[in-house]
């Protein structure tokens, strides 16, 4: 029994403590995937592939850091109307298409604080297959602009 105690006990400290990953540095944290920009920076985004998690988006966050983000994906290319209503921080909004080229993008979009259905709506001209939505700012920080072209692998 003596000797059944050290494995016990490594075991019990083992478990007892978090693992711990640097965020945004392992590919393979759920929930998230990776998207490789022009300028070499790479976003982990969320993904917003059903219509639940593309109804509540990014609503109620208080916080979105620097390298995060969340990737809306839709089965067709429409003009895609995003607004902002229970969004309490600014974001940037970046529609891209098939070809995942930026075909338009609306910066630092305010939060809306009105309680009725009456928010701003953000729209592109043309059909998007995807919408990234990153922390208001990003997009001018990391140079995006039309025509630039995105890198990732939906799932």
């Amino acid at each position: 029994m003596q000797q059944r105690r050290p494995l016990v006990l490594f075991l019990v400290l083992l478990f007892s403590f978090p693992c711990y990953t640097l965020a945004g540095n392992d590919p393979s944290q759920p929930g998230l995937i990776p998207i490789n920009l022009p300028g070499g920076a790479i976003i982990q985004a969320e993904l917003a592939n059903t219509p639940q998690k593309r109804a509540e988006g990014l609503m109620y966050r208080t916080h979105l850091a620097p390298d995060r983000g969340m990737l809306f994906t839709f089965s067709q290319a429409e003009a895609w109307v995003f607004w902002m209503k229970n969004t309490k921080i600014p974001l940037d909004l970046i529609w891209l298409n098939e070809k995942k080229q930026i075909i338009h993008i609306e910066q630092n979009v305010p939060i809306c604080t009105r309680t009725d259905d009456s928010c701003p709506q953000y729209r592109p001209n043309e059909g998007a297959l995807y919408v990234l939505e990153l922390a208001g700012g990003r997009a001018e920080s990391l140079k995006l602009q039309r025509g630039s072209k995105l890198q990732f692998q939906v799932p």
